[in-house]
């Protein structure tokens, strides 16, 4: 297959390139190696990875039914080295660090807990589809011990309905595969862009809480 092109007409390059050069090697096996990789490493570019897979699938260098296997695969499997370290990793141990984190305390941690007691099954579904949380849902899952066959059973499902989107689009697409990596910016950047909102409430609203305390404290 000939070198992809971004959609500014420029030969891909960098991690986009890699991954170019690893399906052009590998296949759709290849495709998979990127999807999993792209999991543990969210830099990799899965909106680049997922439609340019569809595309090459449409000009038959391999099945569309194999692409999505293999990268519902390659989802899986990076998860689930995810999953493993943050199991690994342990409650109590990251307990003791929050407990030394300034601005967080032990409390917070123990609502995220309660949090993800409620809606973990919901969170590890839909987080497949949100950039970021993509990779990072794993590694709570695997602290709070989900039970590991419904973990995965959640994560492939999530896994093939977020990857057929892509990988079907770059099918019938064909050439004008890039638009998608467009929209897809825009959505990681409406992402990123909360979390930054959202960090930014919490050191805030954690400050003033501090201040008032400590004036309390002081006044009595």
């Amino acid at each position: 297959m000939d070198m992809a092109i971004d959609s500014t007409g420029s030969e891909l390059s960098g991690l986009a390139g890699w991954a170019v050069d690893v399906m052009e090697e590998l296949g759709g096996f290849g495709a998979g190696i990127a999807i999993a990789l792209e999991n543990l490493f969210p830099p990799l570019p899965s909106e680049v990875i997922l439609p340019l897979a569809g595309f090459t699938a449409s000009r038959g260098e391999f099945g569309l039914l194999e692409v999505l296997i293999w990268t519902t695969l390659g989802s899986v499997v990076g998860a689930l080295v995810l999953y493993g370290l943050g199991a690994a990793f342990g409650r109590e141990r990251l307990r003791r660090i929050v407990d030394r984190m300034p601005l967080v305390r032990v409390a917070d941690l123990d609502r995220a807990e309660a949090w993800f007691a409620r809606h973990g099954t919901k969170a590890v579904f839909f987080g497949r589809m949100i950039p970021l949380f993509r990779s990072l849902i794993s590694v709570p899952a695997g602290v709070e011990r989900m039970n590991l066959v419904r973990f995965t059973a959640l994560t492939t499902a999530g896994s093939l309905l977020w990857n057929s989107i892509f990988v079907l689009a770059g099918y019938f697409l064909g050439e004008s595969w890039p638009v998608v990596e467009t929209y897809a910016g825009v959505l990681q950047k409406l992402v990123i862009l909360a979390v930054v909102v959202g960090g930014g409430w919490f050191v805030v609203s954690r400050v003033r809480t501090l201040r008032a305390q400590r004036r309390e404290t002081i006044g009595k």
